[in-house]
């Protein structure tokens, strides 16, 4: 696993633009934004009857937030659950993969990211699936 999380990382050092979107894991940015993972159901603090139907469940919070074209933002992930692995998949919006990582319990991850399209770009943990996913939304600069 620690070989897959190096390799997407060496991909984007050796790529730097792809698909309307730069991915760096440092860098200076102009705006920051943290993204936490939240149990909204899980087997430790229920509702039990919610997990016995449905299974755990997962969400991001924000799960939409908005970024300005060509402003480098810093996108820190925390994954706060102490024994759960989230995966993170970026798209664009014709659906293209752009990023895919996994957030080790009780992590931050953190990337500067530079969107060169305005639009709609999804976001999932594909692990926790229909619930777990959101969207950043790129709009056009300041004046």
């Amino acid at each position: 696993m620690k070989r897959l999380m190096l390799s997407s990382i060496l991909l984007l050092a050796c790529s730097p633009r792809q698909h309307g979107v730069t991915i760096a894991r440092t860098g200076i940015a102009n705006a920051r934004v943290i993204v936490l993972t939240v149990g909204v159901a899980i087997k430790e603090t229920g509702p039990a009857q919610t997990v016995k139907q449905f299974g755990e469940v997962y969400a991001f919070s924000p799960d939409v937030f908005a970024v300005r074209r060509d402003q480098p933002t810093q996108i820190t992930f925390w994954n706060l659950q102490p024994d759960d692995e989230h995966d993170f998949m970026l798209t664009d919006p014709k659906n293209k993969v752009l990023l895919q990582t996994k957030f080790a319990p009780l992590s931050k991850t953190t990337f500067v990211m530079t969107f060169h399209d305005e639009g709609v770009f999804p976001f999932y943990c594909v692990m926790h699936q229909p619930a777990m996913s959101g969207q950043i939304v790129v709009t056009a600069p300041d004046p």
